[in-house]
């Protein structure tokens, strides 16, 4: 349990801006919904495997609230981390997270929030699916250029992407400014006749996430970043923006 709590957290939380989470479990399935509160990203998980404590639809509020319990030495070892139900207008449901040391003598509550609830708060715009002109895997390398890149334009809050001869180009600012680029990848298949351009502090953020990542962009104005963490798959959209 403690596991995908965590896997969660860091896949959420801990990138800066998906602050409030939306569980649903149905078919044997666990997914994982999420949006910026800007809609600058958004997200859909699905776990591996299903989540059995996982029942119903449920939202998690507060994440760094959780994030502090299962950071808690007193939860590290032999610790009880457990989903407690009730009966709510006859059906039973997922009410919180009961976290209890070994000794029993130091424990936390962490409250869902309910699916009428959750419902309201985090309308979240289902992907319609696109087209990706360019699918590829970044290397360890391009990651840490793009930080390098970005770190000399840290005025600029989004970059733009183009294709140039069978590579995909970054672009930082613009003529009228300071202004640099750089090959993020080489030798790709794929071309984008847009150029498109998207927030930099969200793409690194994602990019920095452990795990096997997949990068796809659309020619339509859609990136997409797919993290498969060992427990679930995360695929966090995010639309183009206006430069």
């Amino acid at each position: 349990m403690k596991d995908i709590l965590q896997d969660i957290v860091t896949h959420t939380h801990s990138l800066g801006f998906l602050e409030l989470i939306k569980i649903s479990s149905e078919n044997e399935t666990t997914t994982i919904d999420s949006m910026a509160e800007d809609r600058s990203v958004i997200l859909t998980a699905t776990t591996h495997q299903s989540v059995s404590e996982f029942t119903n639809t449920f939202g998690m509020p507060n994440l760094d609230k959780l994030s502090l319990h299962l950071k808690n030495p007193e939860y590290k070892e032999s610790a009880k981390i457990n989903v407690v139900e009730a009966e709510r207008n006859g059906e039973t449901i997922p009410t919180h997270i009961h976290f209890e040391n070994s000794a029993g003598d130091f424990e936390n509550d962490y409250r869902f929030m309910n699916k009428a609830i959750i419902d309201e708060k985090l309308k979240t715009v289902k992907f319609k699916g696109a087209k990706w002109d360019v699918t590829f895997s970044p290397t360890v390398a391009s990651i840490q250029r793009m930080k390098l890149m970005s770190a000399a334009h840290a005025e600029e809050p989004t970059f733009t992407v183009k294709t140039q001869n069978n590579n995909l180009v970054f672009y930082f600012g613009d003529a009228s400014t300071h202004a640099g680029s750089f090959v993020f990848q080489h030798e790709i298949s794929g071309e984008l006749k847009h150029s498109w351009s998207w927030p930099i502090a969200q793409v690194q953020a994602i990019l920095n996430l452990d795990g096997d990542i997949t990068m796809s962009i659309s020619d339509q104005g859609a990136m997409q970043i797919s993290v498969d963490s060992g427990l679930a798959n995360y695929d966090y959209i995010l639309p183009a923006q206006s430069k």
